[in-house]
């Protein structure tokens, strides 16, 4: 979406046509939200801006068929180093030479996934936050072969979507989920422990460090079986390391398939 609405060519590409049906439409509906702020008192600007995005936009379920003629591709699929490698594995021999590769990737390592292609310096991380269109930072991850003109490539690419990028080196978590992950899985050590309840603790987070939620709400609307994974991952790296400790509590409520807002409960009910 931001990269169509910044005026980029984008191919999105999917498992299935329902899939992108589905994507096209909350683009649109997203879109629409973009331009009740931005268009309030310009509606015909408003609608001729959805209709100019959304022309920037088109679909495939076949990535090998539309990767030949990109000159990014962003990669933002299930958190797996297998199957993300595999893709790339296969990306890697049908794009240009000059088509840079890169990975949205919240905690696997990014030259992992680089040594899966030919093109080690022509890859590098680039993690969007959630919600993309409202979030302005962009981490761009450089790993000790991305080259330095394709790092300079993809913090340009940050700046023309509108996004304020930070440079990390390849650690895990990056910046953000580094400091971000160990301090959502110690308030449910604080629960765990009796100190305090969920809510008193997502009260005190947003009324008193000023957070916009709390570190429950957090990990209900991340989803607790990618908390778990991402948590699990660093464990198994560092398992002396107590931040990344695994929360029984935590395992327990995906091993009852209580994910978050997805599935309508996690440590909270959602109707």
């Amino acid at each position: 979406q931001v990269a169509a609405a910044s005026g980029h060519t984008v191919v999105l590409v999917d498992q299935s046509e329902e899939i992108l049906k589905k994507s096209t439409k909350g683009i649109e509906e997203s879109l629409k939200r973009v331009t009740k702020k931005k268009f309030a008192d310009k509606p015909e600007a408003g609608t001729e801006f959805i209709e100019k995005t959304l022309k920037n936009l088109t679909t495939s379920t076949d990535a090998v068929a539309v990767v030949h003629s990109t000159d990014l591709v962003i990669e933002a699929i299930v958190e797996n180093q297998e199957i993300k490698s595999e893709l790339f594995k296969t990306l890697d021999k049908f794009a240009p030479e000059h088509t840079i590769f890169a990975s949205n990737t919240s905690s696997l390592h990014i030259t992992q996934l680089a040594n899966s292609t030919t093109r080690q310096d022509r890859f590098g991380g680039l993690h969007f936050f959630n919600p993309v269109p409202m979030m302005k930072l962009v981490e761009v991850i450089k790993t000790p072969m991305t080259s330095q003109k394709t790092f300079e490539s993809l913090v340009d690419f940050s700046k023309a979507v509108g996004k304020s990028p930070v440079s990390c080196k390849d650690t895990p978590g990056f910046i953000v989920n580094r400091l971000l992950v160990p301090y959502m899985l110690e308030a449910v050590r604080l629960f765990e422990r009796g100190d305090a309840s969920k809510e008193d603790i997502d009260v005190a987070m947003k009324l008193g460090a000023g957070y916009p939620m709390g570190p429950f709400e957090l990990l209900d609307y991340v989803g607790l079986d990618t908390s778990k994974y991402i948590i699990d991952g660093w464990h198994s790296l560092e398992p002396n390391n107590p931040l990344f400790a695994p929360s029984p509590l935590l395992n327990k409520l995906v091993e009852e398939k209580k994910l978050g807002k997805k599935t309508g409960e996690g440590f909270y009910k959602y109707k």
